[in-house]
């Protein structure tokens, strides 16, 4: 008997294809694109904080340079305020505006030749 059930058997049927190729999602294809983009996205995150640490690195640069040429003006006003406010500096322009002390005598100097 088993001879005769071996010939009953039917054989599989074939799995259809479809004669339609645009239809069918190429799942490989996906993935590769969707990688491809991810891979995108995180090249422009690495270079858009690679171009701001360049940008802040110059502007600390230049801000640096600053502060030593301020820092370098601030000093020099400081000692032009220490010799002007001081008491030579005082008599100097006092003098200049033809002002004396008062324990000063003046004396008028004239008949001095051209020269």
């Amino acid at each position: 008997m088993p001879a005769a059930s071996a010939t009953q058997a039917r054989p599989r049927p074939r799995p259809r294809r479809r004669a339609d190729p645009v239809g069918r999602v190429r799942w490989d294809r996906l993935a590769r694109l969707a990688l491809l983009a991810v891979l995108v996205a995180l090249v422009y995150l690495y270079m858009s904080a690679g171009v701001r640490m360049f940008s802040t690195w110059r502007q600390s640069r230049h801000d640096n340079a600053s502060v030593a040429a301020l820092t370098a003006e601030h000093a020099r006003l400081v000692r032009q305020h220490q010799e002007l406010s001081g008491q030579a500096a005082l008599e100097a322009q006092a003098r200049k505006l033809g002002m004396m002390r008062r324990d000063e005598q003046p004396y008028v100097v004239s008949g001095l030749p051209q020269n």
